[in-house]
């Protein structure tokens, strides 16, 4: 088999700047498309070429299915990249592609829908065995059959939209009297968010972890995971901190959980790089949370732990190339930590857009930035605040911990506010020096903050 001459990134900021790297090692040539107010960013810049796809509003241009299609067929681009958000789990786009004979790489459309269906992917795990929260056995679409629902599981409850994903259509109800209204806005932002107002509803696990298994399979039906990440340091069910190994993963926790990753894969025959994410309670207990059909922001942990580039190999798989390693093979080794670096106000979260007058990344050894920012380049409103990841690698937690503080003062962003003040006060808790936290971490910390 042999790889893709020119790849297509349908996508912006860092992750698009990760692909095209990916790209230029594996000597494929890459075209850039950017909106219009995205076209002096660095992603168009790395690229072979470049394409503008339409203006600021993403509905017109990153989301715009027929302008990237064209622009794929015009620059003769064998397949697509989509990235992470935009288009990248919207399975129409895959059948698109598809039927435009470009290889869409990631996994099949079916498996998007399926994945991308909470409640109805919730079902799939219970059949094949694997534990699932407590609560509806797939979507409700009636405030009075939720509440029903709600009274048997007991509360407090999640209402979350079956559609979502990036912690959007999600509202918790700690009793009968707040369930009506938690109801409407859940379903009203899924309307928003994913023209989806389906929603399920599961047990809420207070003090629970955040804990997700990164999956690679072939299209010959090879499946392997890279162990395991914690993302429970999260704000609004939006992940701030990742690490790998998790803290509290035992080799019998990890074993166990990466067989469930696997079979759930195997449930859906996925195809591609993929993350199956679970709640662990204060027991120990492991409960299937939903899967990921793309590739996550947090990546670069697990490759640092695992060794292995998960975008060459999504590109080698589509490719039609079969996996080269088993999971005998694979060996977790050292450490990582990545910290979300958002252009906004370290405490209140106000999105901060502008122009970064001036930028320091730091380096050193077991360091890497991922982020498309540059000297005098403009932040902006349009997209999302995601500016920069910051990746450690040590031998240890201890270390990597020690490095990511290092690297935290290295790291200069001048003319914007960003939340690197907020990474440097986790990084200094005795809570997550000693890995005791749980997804209400970040609430705590900030209310003893403010106290």
């Amino acid at each position: 088999m042999k790889l893709f001459k020119k790849i297509l990134i349908a996508n912006r900021g860092e992750i698009a700047v990760r692909v095209i790297r990916a790209c230029n090692e594996l000597g494929i040539r890459t075209v850039a498309v950017y909106s219009d107010v995205d076209r002096d960013s660095l992603h168009t810049r790395l690229a072979d070429e470049s394409v503008c796809i339409g203006p600021a509003n993403s509905a017109q241009s990153y989301n715009n299915i027929p302008n990237i299609l064209t622009s794929a067929e015009i620059t003769d681009s064998e397949a697509i990249h989509p990235g992470y958000g935009f288009l990248s789990e919207n399975p129409d786009f895959a059948e698109a592609c598809q039927k435009s004979g470009i290889v869409f790489i990631g996994p099949t459309p079916e498996n998007i829908r399926l994945g991308g269906n909470k409640a109805k992917a919730k079902q799939v795990m219970k059949r094949r065995g694997i534990p699932v929260v407590p609560g509806s056995e797939g979507p409700v679409l009636s405030e009075e059959t939720a509440l029903k629902i709600a009274g048997k599981t007991g509360f407090p409850v999640l209402l979350k939209a079956s559609a979502g994903g990036g912690g959007r259509g999600i509202r918790i109800a700690k009793d009968e009297n707040e369930f009506g209204k938690a109801f409407f806005m859940a379903q009203r932002e899924a309307f928003a968010c994913f023209g989806n107002g389906e929603l399920y509803i599961e047990k809420y696990i207070s003090e629970m972890r955040h804990v997700e298994v990164q999956i690679i399979a072939d299209t010959k039906g090879n499946i392997i995971h890279l162990g395991e990440r914690d993302c429970s340091i999260q704000r609004r069910h939006q992940k701030v901190v990742e690490e790998a190994p998790s803290p509290v993963a035992t080799e019998k926790f990890r074993k166990k959980i990466g067989e469930y990753a696997i079979k759930a894969a195997k449930a859906i025959r996925y195809r591609n790089a993929g993350t199956v994410e679970f709640i662990v309670d204060h027991r120990g207990n492991i409960y299937f949370m939903e899967m990921n059909t793309r590739l996550q922001v947090e990546h670069p942990v697990t490759e640092y732990v695992s060794g292995v580039d998960i975008v060459k190999e999504q590109i080698k798989i589509a490719a039609g190339i079969p996996l080269e390693f088993r999971q005998t093979e694979i060996k977790i080794s050292g450490h990582a930590i990545e910290c979300r670096i958002n252009a906004e106000d370290p405490v209140t979260f106000i999105p901060s857009p502008g122009k970064i007058n001036f930028l320091l990344l730091p380096g050193g050894a077991g360091v890497r930035v991922d982020t498309a920012i540059y000297n005098g380049c403009v932040v902006s409103p349009h997209y999302d605040s995601l500016i920069a990841k910051l990746i450690v690698h040590g031998r240890d937690r201890d270390e990597a911990i020690a490095r990511m503080k290092r690297a935290l003062d290295e790291f200069i962003i001048e003319g914007i506010k960003t939340t690197i003040p907020l990474h440097k006060r986790v990084m200094k808790d005795p809570g997550f020096i000693k890995g005791d936290f749980n997804t209400g971490f970040i609430e705590k910390m900030n209310l003893s903050v403010r106290a």
